[in-house]
This record gives structure tokens, C-alpha cells and sequence, in this order.
């Protein structure tokens, strides 16, 4: 965990001062609060000043400045910014992540535990404790206020993590409100975060007498749901591995979206659409059994707004020349402000065995959305697998563990 000498550097003096006097933390009048360079002597003095207090009260206040500049980070802001639209708390005019995170833990204290959920959660995107599923977009309902429905999925998330159903456990519920990182459209997603008490563990501590003892530490789980019910999408943080992460998803289809057919996990990769500005050279090869592939649709993003879609399939004219024909030096393939923001790719397969010709489908969209669904395993690993070779996926996410709270 990172530690706060950094965090009190850059924290605003008075934020600073109000967080202490909130914590019962007793500050002589004449208390230097400037940080001047480095502000090394301010950390210092900080330090200084906890040493003086009892040992479970500076332990406390050390701790939570600890969680404090964990937090401290680009995700860290992100997930202050997604969690405060959330719950229509106004962050607007405060200057920075320190003195965000401060005011949270000020004002609004139970704020702070979802700020370091979410946090945790951007940082794993992508990674082995993730996974998203696409539901078919069959405009049936989801339920997600139902407290019936949140009870059960609670209990089955007991039951996956294989513990005795006796645990305790809490559902976290609340909304939060994600931007898109290029055309700033925003997204109300509705999510969970769900502690389960995972078995206890025997550690040394130090007892009353300052001798050595054996102490039983609870410890808990966390497994993390965000929903974007206009997408039909879940996302699932959780460890446990795919399969358990299959397990979540069937159990939240099951009870949130009953009339719905079983979701598909999508791949979650940064895409990469520029070399989609000219007419693309596919690389293919005869063992692929692919007759021919297109670029069926394209979605361009302007600076200041603009939006457009332009489609064209079918073997007599590629959507490159459409737009050439149409367009010319004005199309936004060419003219200067205009970002693909998306791009559909139809890959025909060559017939075999007497089979009818099969169509494999996949949309690729900023940052990083890729959706083959209802299709077969197979077929999604070998859409993959060519989206790699073509270099239109970024490289895989770092991995990160899920953050056990303690």
C-alpha cells in the first residue's frame, strides 16, 4: 500500500486540517500546515504529531491515510468521479485527487469504500479477475430492484465461493455513472459490491501483555457486478477463474433476467482503429477457410460532437469506396477531426462439405468493446485470433488480484 508522506504533500492545508480535527486528532494553534518544496517537514510534523496519540487511535488514523493515497492515482479519480455522478454528490471546483478523497472522507465517509471498490475494479479490467457478458438485445427487462432477486443472487454468490451458507454477508448496492473517453457520453450503470466472510486465519500478534499470541483474523471476500442495462452487458470481478465467473453470470441471468437467453463473455481488449483508415489488407492464409472479408460499417466521432455512420455491404463497391465516391476529400476518412470510433468486420467463411456460406460478424468499438455474440466458443476464439494477427487488439491488460478487505 502506498504510503501518505506523498498524499499529505499534496493535500490542501485546510482540507488537511479539517480531516484531523474530524478524526479527534488535537492540533497545537501555532501547527505549521505550509508545504514548502517537497513539503518533507510537513510530513515530518504530521508524523510527529500522530506518535503522540494512544496506539489504536494513530494506528487508525495512519491506516486511513494509507487507504487514502492508495486511492491517490488516475484510477483512483476515475472511479471518485464515476461513484460521486453516481450518487449526485458534486466534486466540481475541488482541486485534485487529495482534496477529492479528502472531502469524500469528510463529508462522506461510506463513499470512500466504493471509491476503493470501484478503483479496484478499473484496475482489473481486462485482466484475469474480469470478465464482461453480452446478453442478446431481446428488450426484455431485467429486475434489478427486485429485493427477491438480490437476496438469491446473494446466496448463490455464498454457494459459488464453496462456503458454509451460515457466512455472513451484504450486498453493496448503488449506481454510478461512466463516461465515454471520446465522445463524453455518459452511461448509469447499476452495480454491487458483495463481502462474504471467507474462512478466518490464525496469525501472531502481540497481546496486552506485549507477549506473543495467536489471534483469529476474519477475513473477507469481494466480488464486484457493474451492469449497463442499455448495452445488456455485465461485468463481473471476482476471483475464482473463468469458471466461476461463468457461475456468477448464469446465477445473475438467472435471477435478473429470467426471460433472457444465457449471456456470452466478451473479450475485453483495447482495439486499435487507424489501420482502418485506408481499405485494410487482411492477412489470411488457406488454412483460415475464409472466401473474404469486409469492412461493413464505420463510425466516425468529430472533435466538438459530431457523430456519423456510414454502412455499405455487398461485393460490388467496399464502404472505402462508397465514401470516396460520395465524399471525396471531405469524407471523414480524410478530412482532419474526425476519430473511427467504431467498425464492423464481416469475415466469410468458405463452404464446405456441402454447408450453406456462414457469416462471422464482430464490431469493434473505442476503447474497448468487442461483441461476437451468439456464436460458438469456437468461433469467437477464431474471430479472436484474427483480430490479434490483424493488429486490431491492443496488447492484454496487466493482471490484478481482487483486494481482499480485511
Amino acid at each position: 500500500m502506498a504510503s501518505f508522506g506523498g498524499f499529505i504533500r499534496k493535500s490542501p492545508s485546510d482540507r488537511l486540517r479539517r480531516f484531523f480535527s474530524t478524526r479527534n486528532v488535537s492540533v497545537p494553534d501555532d501547527f505549521d500546515w505550509s508545504s514548502n518544496g517537497r513539503g518533507t517537514a510537513l510530513v515530518k510534523s504530521v508524523e510527529e504529531l500522530l506518535a503522540g496519540l494512544p496506539e489504536r487511535q494513530q494506528d487508525a488514523v495512519k491506516a486511513e491515510l494509507d487507504l487514502l493515497a492508495s486511492l491517490a492515482d488516475k484510477d483512483g479519480m476515475t472511479a471518485a468521479e464515476q461513484v460521486c455522478a453516481g450518487q449526485n454528490i458534486d466534486i466540481e471546483g475541488l482541486a485534485g485527487i487529495q482534496e477529492v478523497l479528502l472531502f469524500l472522507a469528510i463529508d462522506h465517509p461510506t463513499e470512500i469504500d466504493r471509491v476503493s471498490v470501484q478503483a479496484s475494479m478499473l484496475r482489473r479490467n481486462g485482466g484475469r479477475n474480469w470478465a464482461a457478458f453480452q446478453f442478446d438485445d431481446d428488450r426484455k427487462p431485467w429486475d434489478l430492484n427486485s429485493q427477491i432477486a438480490r437476496d438469491a443472487f446473494l446466496t448463490d454468490t455464498v454457494a459459488i465461493l464453496d462456503l458454509p451458507n451460515h457466512r455472513k454477508r451484504v450486498a453493496d448496492w448503488f449506481e454510478t455513472v461512466r463516461v465515454h473517453p471520446i465522445t463524453g457520453e455518459a452511461t448509469t450503470l447499476t452495480q454491487a459490491t458483495i463481502y462474504v466472510e471467507e474462512r478466518a486465519e490464525s496469525e501472531l500478534g502481540f497481546g496486552p501483555s506485549a507477549t506473543l499470541e495467536r489471534h483469529v483474523v476474519p477475513k473477507v471476500l469481494e466480488v464486484g457486478i457493474a451492469c449497463d442495462v442499455q448495452a445488456r452487458v455485465v461485468e463481473i470481478s471476482a476471483k475464482g477463474g473463468k469458471k466461476a465467473r461463468d457461475q456468477y453470470a448464469r446465477a445473475f441471468s438467472k435471477h435478473f433476467a429470467p426471460h433472457s437467453e444465457a449471456p456470452v463473455q466478451m473479450p475485453r481488449r483495447d482495439v486499435m482503429l487507424d489501420i482502418l483508415k485506408q481499405a485494410p489488407d487482411f492477412d489470411i492464409e488457406p488454412a483460415d477457410g475464409i472466401e473474404r472479408i469486409e469492412v461493413s460499417s464505420l463510425e466516425f466521432h468529430a472533435t466538438g460532437g459530431g457523430y456519423v455512420r456510414i454502412e455499405k455491404r455487398g461485393e460490388g463497391e467496399s464502404v472505402y469506396q462508397f465514401i470516396e465516391r460520395r465524399f471525396g476529400h471531405n469524407s471523414p476518412l480524410r478530412a482532419g477531426g474526425w476519430q473511427i470510433l467504431a467498425a464492423t468486420v464481416r469475415i466469410i467463411l468458405t463452404p464446405t462439405d456441402g454447408q450453406r456460406r456462414r457469416t462471422l460478424t464482430v464490431t469493434l468499438r473505442l476503447p474497448n468493446t468487442t461483441t461476437l455474440p451468439n456464436k460458438t466458443e469456437k468461433d469467437r476464439q477464431f474471430v479472436f485470433n484474427l483480430l490479434e494477427r490483424w493488429g486490431l487488439l491492443a496488447a492484454p491488460h496487466a493482471d490484478f488480484d481482487v483486494v481482499e478487505v480485511a
